[in-house]
């Protein structure tokens, strides 16, 4: 459930990579195959940065030169080269000249070996993408206790890039337990379905045996992804308080795709709704907006086009001491821990 107006003033921008920034993407290329990378590595904060020697190579050269024809050619132009290759041409320009470069710079990378055949064992197996709705009110007063009333998620394979399974459990809010007209007419969530669904913790403790089936956290290393910062930073965290458990260990570290769709297709937040990315990607929304469900799996849809593009998603924000705080994108790429049921509160 997403109150655009609010959100805006609640998400944090990656402090190196802020979404309105202008596109320095070919100049960086070209400070790397003219070495200008200095290399350092805080243990301390698990956090590299590359040697000067590893961008060394002359093809980050020949990768510049390519970015530069790319930034040339005209829309027609691209989608006629992207045919060619048998890529995806649906999107805007940026979005198509994004693909393109991303599809050329692996080449080339593959093609001389510095393209770490190894990283995708090290990335995430698995995104799971949630998006919740909540109690609302069609002006919500400044105290208001939004409660967590859907608990969707749809989990993407990173491997085959489709969405293999999907979770759908409402829950019954104890403090708003009547839900009002307009939020019944937004979510099309009825009073009936809260009545007979399961408080927050019983939920919780669902998702987290669906999670375990997965054998994610064990066998398979995955993260959580949503639509802004909202859902895990003030839904959840919200609900938990209200619940009183703690907050989930295993959902303290997530992707805002809005961020990494900003920083990937270099677009101002302004262009990171929900409807505007997949308009961007030439896509339409498919399902009810503002079913939890749907609106989870329209997100992965726009994931998996980022993957696609060779956008490597990464966790970018995290709760600390009961704070949103912004992940640099330097950070080690860990998964989220092993899901355990929820704990009350002390």
């Amino acid at each position: 459930m997403k109150m655009e107006e609010q959100t805006k003033s609640l998400e944090v921008q990656d402090e190196n990579q802020p979404p309105d920034a202008p596109d320095r993407g070919d100049a960086g290329v070209a400070d790397k195959a003219r070495g200008n990378v200095d290399g350092s590595c805080d243990k301390s904060k698990d956090t590299c940065t590359p040697a000067r020697s590893e961008f060394s190579d002359p093809v980050y050269k020949e990768i510049a030169v390519a970015n530069g024809h790319i930034n040339r050619m005209t829309k027609d132009e691209l989608r006629a080269k992207l045919a060619e290759l048998k890529l995806d041409t649906r999107g805007v320009k940026d979005v198509l000249k994004k693909r393109l470069k991303s599809y050329y710079k692996k080449q080339k990378l593959m093609q001389t070996a510095l393209c770490e055949s190894s990283n995708m064992d090290t990335y995430y197996d698995y995104i799971c993408v949630v998006d919740f709705e909540a109690t609302c009110e069609e002006n919500n007063p400044a105290d208001y206790l939004h409660e967590i009333i859907e608990f969707p998620m749809a989990l993407i394979n990173t491997q085959t890039l489709e969405i293999e399974d999907v979770f759908q459990e409402y829950v019954r809010p104890e403090v708003n337990t009547q839900l009002s007209d307009f939020c019944i007419q937004l979510t099309g969530i009825t009073q009936e379905t809260v009545d007979n669904a399961g408080t927050f913790p019983e939920v919780l403790e669902k998702v987290v045996h669906w999670l375990k089936q997965k054998e994610l956290g064990t066998k398979y290393k995955y993260t959580f992804l949503t639509d802004g910062s909202w859902d895990m930073s003030k839904f959840l965290n919200i609900q938990c308080r209200i619940s009183r458990i703690r907050y989930p260990q295993f959902a303290k570290k997530w992707i805002n795709i809005r961020k990494s769709y900003g920083n990937f297709y270099k677009v101002p937040r302004t262009h990171t709704k929900l409807t505007t990315m997949l308009e961007k990607l030439g896509m339409k929304y498919d399902g009810r907006p503002h079913c939890g469900l749907d609106d989870s799996k329209n997100i992965a849809r726009i994931a998996i086009r980022m993957l696609q593009d060779g956008c490597e998603l990464r966790v970018n924000e995290k709760m600390h001491t009961g704070q949103l705080m912004s992940v640099p994108s330097t950070a080690r790429l860990e998964g989220a821990p092993v899901p355990h049921p929820p704990c009350l509160r002390p």
